[in-house]
């Protein structure tokens, strides 16, 4: 279980070069920052297929992959412990092994989780990071390396056999290398001797008089990153401050669907301001001195956008193309457009470049832990190309333990068709005198790598070369397989990871046995030329520093701050929104209704079905009362006068107060505090009387006790029939026996029914205590009940004004009474 289009391939490769490629049960990779389900749902699929049949010596499960530039890896591996959880039995059953190599964002807090989950359930877990070789885990979990020699992420200490996987001992007998020089003593790059390679004839031409497609990148070097990639280019800067830049490399952004701004970023712990234009010919005119465009165009636009820039030829010098899925008809048209004009492209499909101390390419290299790790805010002497961005920051980490670390590094792209070829880096490299040795990481499918086997032979290429091309277990399937990146797949025997391994091998490439090697391989040819006085190591300069992101120390737990905002009631933050820890799917499977949602939102517990269902007959019984009520009527008046909904109905709920609707709360507290003080009915109305007090939720304009108000009725026959006790509906009721014998219409109107029975429902539902309850009542959740029912009848009278398509309303003369003369 592999994360990564080209760490996928390694991992096979290095099962299949150990002689194990036949007990390969599986080839698959996961990237892209999946999410959390994504992650559980394809960890389960392996874990159901691992425990389907038993083998008695058991089996093992490699969970692996390369330095991720942006995915959070503690986020993805709680996928993997969701799924382990579930199958953990299963696996302890079937004695399955399971060996971890991870790094990138988070991985030691991936790790560390990793750790609890297997000492929790039991499971047979060895976890590693950064500091481990890559695929050292793969002859670690077949048992032909001793673990004791690879201490876990936990225990580090410092063991070279932890850098690179395969041993000195071994080294020598598993490459065509001897410090450097092939095995019969001549330079690698000598070419006599070696069985002749036939060049692809589309290939002819490059192996003499290549000139260089990609300018060299200086510290003066100025980008254009089109789209509006904040993330990317915060990372540029913060990289840009860290090699002591004077400038930004990010002069502007491209952003077509907003006008013209600036964004605001970091320069360290400085605030600065980016410019965006909207279109690429404002944004050349105005920063002439921009000789990059970094595209993070999606695919569709990749062809528009990379064309427009080429109108800028005589500025422009180089393009790097990020997106991945260009239709190769389009890719091969920009090629041959940037070639007659001279414009070298890195891309597509790429992740980027970068030049150590200098200047990087979007998001390569990682996160700035990585990049320090790396030792990539300094160049060293080791220049890389690869296919795979993932693997290239696992060049990175490779050449920086086991040599002086990395002078520049390009992924050219995972397509079939790459805007430039590993022979356009690798000859830059070697006309570069600051360049001591040149690493390639090709991988198999396509035919670039011949080329580079004629400049070798040629003596075109005068830089010790390492190279290793992935994919020798394509032989080991009984198909034809497409690997992880578009290009990764052979057509025809010239194009496999073997022949092209061999092929550089006979041209005097130093390669290794397999890419479990490699980092040894470097170390060795890298010691041999440092004591031949070819390299000289140069002083390790301090670490620099550069803040932390805060949303990124605080995800790592490095820092805390109180929170602006405290909610207790909903939570998005997971794969579900859930209300007051209930997912709305279960909400949903399990019909709570809209009553069951405003009581887990509102009072944050789950009410009994039958106060659920009473909040739905208020909000029912409450929604409107016509329209010659005042929020009714301003609603309709704002409606047409041409306002929209939500002006128009803040308009109709604004006049919600003491007079209209905000009855309901001052009815409850009056009535519940006669029944707590135990008050009768008839001193209760004397009393209000004596203090020229209106009863609230008393009096209706013309119902009587024999002309009831049908509301009323259905609520109080409801709240008798189910609620556990009503003692201040009761109490309300005596009330208006009282009222009704001074005038008929002195009845308990709706505002009092509901006030009265609501205060009963939370009182005696079993949901809260008196305390609980009475705080509700008070923070005005009564007249929040009128407020979300009649906001549905204002909606309604909104609607029904717009359909009727009424003018704007102007009150007649003869209704308003003019008094000029007070």
């Amino acid at each position: 279980m592999v994360a990564g289009g080209g760490a996928s391939v390694v991992y096979a490769d290095t099962i299949s070069d150990l002689g194990f490629g036949h007990e390969l049960a599986n080839y698959g990779e996961y990237s892209g920052a999946p999410t959390l389900m994504e992650t559980y749902n394809y960890a389960r699929t392996i874990f159901s297929l691992m425990c389907r049949h038993k083998n008695e010596q058991g089996k093992i499960l490699i969970i692996g992959g390369g330095i991720a530039n942006f995915t959070d890896v503690a986020a993805t591996f709680k996928g993997i412990q969701k799924a382990l959880r579930e199958y953990r039995d299963d696996l302890l059953e079937n004695k399955i092994s399971i060996w971890v190599r991870r790094a990138g964002p988070n991985y030691q807090e991936g790790l560390r989780n990793m750790r609890q989950t297997s000492d929790e359930l039991g499971l047979n877990i060895h976890l590693y990071g950064p500091e481990t070789h890559m695929t050292a885990v793969v002859p670690l979990a077949l048992g032909l390396r001793d673990i004791h020699d690879y201490p876990e992420f936990d225990s580090v200490s410092d063991n070279r056999s932890m850098l690179a996987a395969t041993s000195s001992s071994n080294s020598n007998n598993n490459d065509n290398s001897n410090n450097g020089h092939s095995n019969n003593n001549e330079s690698t790059n000598d070419s006599s001797n070696i069985e002749e390679t036939k060049l692809p004839s589309e290939l002819e031409h490059v192996a003499e008089g290549h000139t260089h497609a990609v300018s060299d990148l200086t510290p003066d070097s100025r980008a254009i990153v089109y789209g509006l990639q904040t993330t990317a280019v915060q990372g540029m800067l913060d990289f840009d401050f860290m090699c002591k830049r004077s400038k930004p490399s990010v002069a502007c952004m491209v952003f077509p669907f907003s006008g013209n701004h600036y964004t605001k970023l970091y320069w360290g712990t400085e605030e600065t301001l980016i410019p965006v234009y909207t279109s690429i010919e404002e944004a050349v005119r105005k920063h002439p001195e921009t000789t990059i465009m970094i595209n993070f165009a999606s695919f569709r636009s990749v062809y528009e956008t990379v064309n427009d820039a080429l109108n800028y030829s005589e500025q422009i010098k180089t393009i790097a193309i990020i997106a991945e899925g260009v239709p190769e008809s389009q890719t091969r048209q920009i090629i041959r457009r940037a070639a007659s004009l001279n414009v070298g492209i890195i891309g597509p499909a790429t992740v980027g470049g970068i030049k150590p101390g200098c200047f990087r390419i979007g998001n390569t290299g990682g996160m700035l832990d990585n990049i320090i790790m790396s030792k990539l805010y300094r160049p060293g002497s080791v220049a890389y190309v690869s296919k795979s961005g993932g693997m290239s920051n696992e060049l990175n980490n490779i050449i920086s333990r086991n040599s002086n670390g990395v002078y520049e590094g390009v992924a050219i792209g995972g397509d079939r068709y790459p805007g430039s070829l590993f022979l356009d880096h690798i000859l830059r490299y070697s006309d570069n005198p600051e360049v001591k040795l040149i690493v390639l990481l090709g991988e198999v499918g396509g035919v670039d790598e011949y080329a580079v086997c004629e400049a070798l032979k040629s003596g075109r290429i005068r830089t010790p070369l390492i190279s290793w091309v992935m994919g020798t277990c394509a032989s080991i399937f009984p198909y034809e397989v497409q690997f992880g990146h578009a290009g990764a797949m052979a057509r025809g025997n010239l194009e496999t990871a073997a022949a092209k391994n061999q092929a550089l091998k006979d041209s005097g490439a130093i390669v290794p046995s397999s890419f479990d090697s490699l980092g040894e391989t470097i170390y060795r040819v890298y010691s041999d030329l440092v004591s031949k006085g070819i390299i000289i190591p140069k002083p390790e300069p301090p670490v620099p520093k550069i803040p932390m992101d805060y949303n990124w120390a605080k995800r790592l737990g490095l820092i805390r701050k109180p929170a602006n905002f405290i909610s207790s009631i909903s939570d998005d933050r997971g794969d579900e929104l859930s209300y007051a820890g209930m997912p709305i799917s279960e909400a949903i499977s399990e019909d709570i209704g809209v009553g069951g949602v405003l009581s887990l939102l509102w009072f944050r517990r789950r009410l009994p079905p039958y106060a659920t269902k009473f909040i739905e007959m208020v909000l029912m019984v409450s929604a409107d009362h016509g329209p010659a009520v005042s929020g009714a009527h301003n609603t309709i008046v704002a409606a047409r006068a041409g306002k929209d909904l939500v002006s128009s109905l803040a308009s109709g709920l604004l006049t919600i107060g003491p007079r209209f609707g905000g009855a309901l709360d001052e009815a409850a507290s009056m009535f519940m505090k006669a029944v707590d003080t135990g008050m009768d009915a008839p001193t209760f109305v004397k009393t209000m009387r004596q203090n020229n007090q209106l009863i609230m939720g008393i009096g209706h304009k013309i119902r009587t006790l024999q002309n009831p108000d049908m509301r009323v009725k259905l609520v109080k026959d409801y709240a008798k029939k189910y609620f556990p006790r009503t003692p201040v509906l009761d109490f309300a009721l005596e009330v208006e026996q009282i009222t009704t014998k001074k005038k008929s219409t002195l009845i308990l109107n709706v505002d009092g029914c509901i006030a009265a029975c609501f205060v009963d429902l939370l009182r005696n539902c079993g949901a809260f205590d008196k305390t609980e309850a009475d705080e509700l009542l008070n923070n005005g959740c009564l007249n929040g009940l009128f407020v979300a029912g009649r906001t549905i009848g204002f909606i309604g009278h909104f609607i029904d004004q717009k359909r009727l398509k009424q003018g704007l309303y102007r009150h007649p003369w003869d209704d308003i009474s003019y008094q000029t003369d007070l």
